[in-house]
This record gives structure tokens, C-alpha cells and sequence, in this order.
């Protein structure tokens, strides 16, 4: 959240300040503010409910299913759940991403936009076993 104080111009004239620099310290305020939102905009959508979300189970020391084909070119959420037992941590090298899942939970990655190609993961507590990939096609 982005705040935003605006002076007083009338109760601040008695400090001493102009009327005028007063407004001039507005302006530059407002200014940042809207410069800010500028910036930060982008951002903020990234976490919206709007992403396309593919799902990931990890189970017994295995992500389920192995393969996950997402579209390339566009940004997605990775839904990751635990079934367990056991924590699990889902990392990629490739996709430069690493989270603990504790036993029972969920987690949300956000990837891309991917390239087209093949992306690997692994599970960090189940390296053998817990293997994956994601195919941005």
C-alpha cells in the first residue's frame, strides 16, 4: 500500500513556510505516488487470481504427474501439494525456484514466461525418487 500525505496548506502557513512551497512539496508528493504505481503496477497483478494454475502433488517421495505441459510465453502458477508424509521441497536449478511444502500443505510458485522447452525439478528430500519436469510448449 502506497500513502500519501498532502499538507495542510492553511494550519502550515503560521510555521514559517510558504503558501507556494508548501504546494510545490504536494506536487513532488503526488508525483512519487504516481510514479510509484507506475512501477509497482506490474507487479502487483503477477499474484492475481487471473494466472492459469497447474497442479502438483507430491506424495510417498513422487510429484504427481511428472510431466507438467504449461503454454510458453505466458506467466502461471504452479500449485504444489503435499499429501506427505513428510515435508518436501520442490527446487529447479533451471527455473531458479526452491520451496519447502510442509506435509499437508499447499504452496503457489509463480514461473515464467518460459521459453519453449523442458524445464526440470526435483524434490530436495527425495532426489531419486521425486523427479519432474515442465514442458512449456
Amino acid at each position: 500500500m502506497i500513502c500519501v500525505s498532502v499538507v495542510d496548506v492553511d494550519n502550515a502557513v503560521y510555521a514559517g513556510q510558504s503558501e507556494e512551497k508548501l504546494l510545490d512539496v504536494n506536487r513532488l508528493q503526488l508525483g512519487v505516488a504516481a510514479l510509484l504505481l507506475m512501477l509497482l503496477g506490474p507487479f502487483t497483478a503477477v499474484h492475481g487470481a487471473d494466472l492459469p494454475a497447474f497442479q502438483l502433488t507430491v506424495k510417498d517421495g513422487r510429484f504427481i504427474p511428472e510431466t507438467v505441459d504449461v503454454p510458453a510465453g505466458k506467466k502461471f502458477k504452479l500449485v504444489v501439494s503435499n499429501e506427505g508424509p513428510g515435508p518436501e521441497e520442490f527446487e529447479s536449478h533451471e527455473l531458479n525456484r526452491e520451496k519447502v511444502i510442509p506435509a499437508g500443505q499447499k504452496a503457489e510458485i509463480i514461473l515464467g514466461p518460459l521459453k519453449a522447452g523442458t524445464y526440470s525439478f526435483f524434490g530436495e528430500f527425495h532426489p531419486k525418487t521425486a523427479k519432474g519436469q515442465i514442458v512449456a510448449k
